[in-house]
């Protein structure tokens, strides 16, 4: 990793993991640009850089589409009634690419308007922090809803934002995520729909065969993933997941 690129790395970081508190978020920042400056010692330099780093995960949840990803996948394996197929790992991977295509056209905006000025010495690393922001923030802005920015605004008890420059870091993560969270929730509810209808039709048989100690889920399990299996599912959800987003 490029020295420079590392460093404006971390002043990002250092940015968004304390927005909105200048106490904090200045030093900090001084701190990485002097780094970058070479006022620090190497060592030093490098127990700065792997700290900010370690809030890298943080920063996939609050400021992408991971959030709503990983819960939709989440709820698609919970309603084909799989409790542990696929496995954890196996979806967190599925929703990292998925979040990497999403966030695609926001890459290349923060880098050409931020990273590649700032390796070509043309901004200081505190602009540069700036400018990388704006894209995410417009994303933010556009995934979330207003009642729930209203929500989180009334909570810091500050007035309501009268355009989108108002609308602070620390009232927009919140709001972007809750307002993720309920749409991974209606998508998810749209899911479960057709694999109810599934689990309802097989138990009226059974009940009706008279096989009450059989469980339903014994013969409602191969047809739900039947079914998933003939309309190819996993696509169809990934299709569907990366056009929610309003690009």
């Amino acid at each position: 990793m490029k020295p420079r690129f590392a460093y404006l790395l971390a002043a990002c970081l250092a940015a968004l993991v304390l927005p909105g508190m200048s106490w904090a978020a200045d030093p900090l920042q001084d701190a990485v640009s002097r780094a970058a400056g070479e006022d620090y010692s190497p060592v030093l330099r490098s127990f700065l850089l792997l700290s900010l780093l370690s809030f890298i995960p943080l920063m996939v949840i609050a400021l992408t589409s991971f959030t709503r990803i990983i819960v939709v996948l989440s709820l698609m394996r919970n309603a084909l009634g799989l409790q542990q197929t696929p496995p954890n790992s196996v979806l967190i991977t599925l929703a990292m690419f998925l979040t990497l295509f999403t966030m695609n056209p926001v890459f290349q905006s923060a880098k050409q308007a931020a990273l590649d000025p700032y390796l070509r010495h043309e901004m200081t690393a505190q602009v540069a922090v700036a400018k990388a922001f704006e894209p995410f923030k417009l994303f933010m802005v556009k995934q979330t809803r207003e009642e729930d920015l209203l929500a989180v605004v009334r909570m810091s008890r500050l007035p309501p934002p009268k355009s989108v420059d108002d609308i602070g870091p620390l009232q927009l993560v919140p709001a972007f995520m809750l307002s993720e969270l309920r749409t991974a929730f209606q998508i998810g509810f749209v899911i479960f729909l057709p694999f109810l209808l599934i689990d309802l039709v097989v138990a009226a048989i059974l009940m009706a065969l008279g096989m009450i100690m059989l469980p339903p889920t014994s013969i409602s399990l191969p047809l739900k993933i039947l079914l998933f299996l003939l309309i190819n599912g996993w696509t169809l959800l990934a299709q569907a997941l990366l056009s929610s987003y309003r690009m």
